[in-house]
């Protein structure tokens, strides 16, 4: 299968990337402090822990997340969406993944999840994303669909912020 999009790998180098056509994304949440910190968000967001842990469903074909891997996303039981990681990151202070989206899919775009270490040691985690409707639903959806996306990208930093100790007071 092929993407349903053009700018394969777009996010890579820039987060805040949007082709013409697609809809913006970017949410950013501060986790927490230090590398022990970092170290532990960066292996729950590319061992799939952070999704799961979020309620939804994956099925990956890989524990960990690599270029090429196919991941069926699952929200709510019933709707399936098919992605396939472009990128991946594990470096000392940037770790993450962004998959772009295959026919099937209700969105049409690439989503990435990155989780950095900023120079004084605070961890963030970082959920952008450019994407446009591919189904008539996501369609009809308009801007709740929208609202749903970025509250689905807020959860994602303070389910990982509980993941890694901080709880949801630790802003």
């Amino acid at each position: 299968m092929s993407f349903t999009y053009e700018a394969v790998g777009a996010t890579r180098e820039n987060l805040a990337a949007c082709p013409p056509g697609f809809r913006p994304l970017h949410v950013r949440t501060r986790i927490g402090e230090g590398q022990e910190v970092f170290h532990r968000a960066a292996e729950a967001v590319l061992t799939w822990e952070l999704h799961r842990a979020l309620g939804v469903g994956i099925d990956a074909a890989a524990d960990r997340a690599a270029p090429g891997v196919d991941v069926t996303v699952t929200l709510a039981g019933l709707l399936k969406a098919p992605c396939r990681i472009v990128w991946t990151a594990e470096e000392s202070r940037r770790a993450g993944w962004a998959y772009g989206t295959l026919p099937g899919h209700p969105e049409c775009g690439e989503e990435a999840f990155v989780v950095d270490r900023t120079g004084d040691g605070t961890v963030w985690l970082t959920v952008a994303a450019f994407s446009k409707p591919a189904k008539w639903y996501a369609r009809a959806g308009g801007a709740a669909t929208r609202g749903l996306q970025h509250a689905y990208a807020r959860r994602c930093g303070k389910v990982l912020r509980t993941l890694c100790g901080g709880g949801e007071d630790s802003l």
